[in-house]
């Protein structure tokens, strides 16, 4: 399948990994768009952090970015994902860390969809789109 996970820089783990692709796979169906490749990179706040700075010029700590290369509507991209800020947002919000982690690994296939998060309109739009995410997970 060409979704891949990697693991650098943490002792996480990641559970269910079939389950995650066949759901990703599914969320891009249904935005009627093609599977192309995509890779996800769990790390560290540090790792992150660097990549924030070299190639986004911003100096903050956040939990995921993510590079699109997408053509047309076949999805291509890179997926960064800091573990150490899902597990703080997770107790932020009170939610349970697997539960964050999805929203935070569907947010970034969104943004690959061509979703946006900068205003408060579009943030609310990703939002109910990955709650609808999180529902389909439930169902496989």
């Amino acid at each position: 399948m060409p979704i891949h996970f990697s693991i650098e820089n943490t002792d996480f783990s990641l559970k269910q990994k079939s389950k995650l692709k066949a759901w990703i796979e599914k969320v891009i169906i249904q935005e009627k768009k093609t599977l192309g490749e995509i890779s996800y990179l769990f790390t560290n706040d540090e790792a992150v952090l660097t990549i924030n700075k070299e190639y986004l010029k911003h100096n903050t700590y956040t939990d995921i970015i993510t590079f699109d290369y997408c053509e047309k509507k076949t999805m291509r991209g890179d997926i960064f994902i800091s573990i150490d800020r899902v597990k703080y947002n997770a107790e932020k919000f009170n939610v349970k860390f697997e539960e964050e982690l999805k929203r935070v690994m569907i947010h970034g296939v969104l943004h690959l969809c061509g979703y946006k998060d900068k205003t408060d309109s579009d943030s609310q739009k990703m939002r109910k789109k990955e709650d609808k995410a999180l529902l389909l997970f439930k169902t496989l």
